[in-house]
């Protein structure tokens, strides 16, 4: 094969190369500005009172009042919750959420993981951000991936719920911190 046809290859290579990702990044940016543009919904009560109100957070709820934290988390001001749903605890493997719910220790740490403080929009952050939570030295990244926002690789609904002293943000996983 001659050097000036391997040129042309490579040129030609590479500018459908570009091509196709103009298009994926196009389709990238109209599912981040459609995401960010839909508005939180409100709810009158604080973020416990809103997770009472959705039974698909149900479980998330029975650990928060388990591990004693249901007035804390309804008294505290400006905090932003990431609520697994039912079905994110229910992807756990096998004997996870026992182990989780039968440690105090354990059971407070993960779910404080999945609260930081501040009013946070994670649907705002295009790039990586890591931002502080409520377990002492722990934080979470935001990140857009794949036309889904992302905390800790959890896939963030687009509407979430602003209350009375915060935000919920229901997420499809489970936050574990590093222990």
């Amino acid at each position: 094969m001659s050097y000036r046809k391997t040129i042309k290859q490579f040129v030609l290579g590479s500018a459908t190369a570009v091509g196709l990702m103009g298009g994926v990044q196009a389709q990238a940016n109209e599912a981040f500005a459609s995401c960010v543009s839909t508005p939180r919904a409100v709810f009158n009560g604080s973020v416990v009172d809103a997770a009472i109100a959705t039974p698909e957070l149900s479980t998330l709820v029975d650990a928060v009042v388990a591990a004693g934290l249901a007035d804390a988390l309804a008294e505290t001001q400006d905090i932003t919750v990431y609520a697994p749903t039912n079905d994110a605890f229910a992807a756990l493997p096998p004997g996870v959420l026992d182990a989780i719910l039968a440690d105090p220790d354990v059971l407070t740490q993960v779910l404080t993981y999945h609260v930081s403080a501040g009013r946070r929009d994670p649907r705002l952050h295009w790039s990586a951000v890591r931002r502080n939570t409520l377990l002492e030295g722990q934080r979470v990244a935001y990140e857009f991936v794949d036309g889904h926002t992302r905390v800790n690789g959890a896939a963030v609904t687009c509407q979430g719920v602003r209350t009375d002293n915060g935000v919920v943000w229901l997420i499809d996983s489970v936050l574990l911190p590093q222990f």
